[in-house]
Parts: C-alpha cells; sequence; structure tokens
C-alpha cells in the first residue's frame, strides 16, 4: 500500500516493532485523504496496539486500535482541531473522539458509526 503522508511504522505498537503493517488499508487511506485534505501535520500517537499495550495505557478490551482500525493525533490547538476533525469527517473517517491533547480517530465497521465524543 502506498500512502502519501505517512509510514507503517508510525503506527507500530512500541512493545511490536512492524506492527503497523496490521493496520487496515482501508483505514490508512482514509487517514492519509483526511491528511492532505487538511494541509497540516498529522502526528501519530497511537495506531496499532497489542493488546497487552492497549491494557498497558488503559485502552478498553474491545478498542478498535487493536484491530488496526484507529489512530491517536496529537492536537492542541483549537484551530488545528477543527482543521483536523473536518478532513477526518470529510474522509470518511466516522467515529472521532476528542481529548485536550489528541483526536482519536477510527473507522470500524464493527462499532456503531457517526459518533463523537469527549474524553
Amino acid at each position: 500500500m502506498q500512502l502519501k503522508h505517512f509510514t507503517l511504522s508510525e503506527f507500530d505498537s512500541p512493545d511490536s516493532p512492524g506492527s503497523g503493517s496490521k493496520m487496515k488499508p482501508e483505514f490508512l487511506q482514509r487517514l492519509d485523504n483526511a491528511r492532505s485534505i487538511a494541509k497540516i501535520p498529522f502526528g501519530i500517537n497511537s495506531g496499532f496496539r497489542t493488546v497487552a499495550h492497549n491494557a498497558k495505557v488503559g485502552g478498553v478490551d474491545s478498542s478498535s486500535h487493536t484491530q488496526g482500525w484507529a489512530a491517536d493525533i496529537a492536537c492542541k490547538d483549537g484551530a488545528k482541531r477543527w482543521t483536523m476533525i473536518n478532513a477526518l469527517l470529510k474522509a470518511g473517517i466516522n467515529r472521532i473522539g476528542i481529548s485536550n491533547s489528541f483526536i482519536h480517530a477510527d473507522c470500524d465497521p464493527t462499532k456503531p458509526a457517526n459518533v463523537i465524543w469527549t474524553y
């Protein structure tokens, strides 16, 4: 798979080098498209997570990260947050979580679509 703005290693679980390759291609293509739409960098805080790493960071048991459907994008600025969320929605990312320091983005088909939540 060819990505314009990301490398698979950006999505590696810290305890499993090379695990970024377990990310779902459909999700990565949408995220790459969102980055093109936004025209600003997306720093990946968390992509794929092993079950052990997910537990270590306090992720829920059913986390979309463990299936390769999610990423957390660093963001602490309100204007950038708006730009990123707008681009994510336009690119077909239909599940968004918003915190003070990151945006969770996913399009996990096993979960309810068209939802936004806060942390």
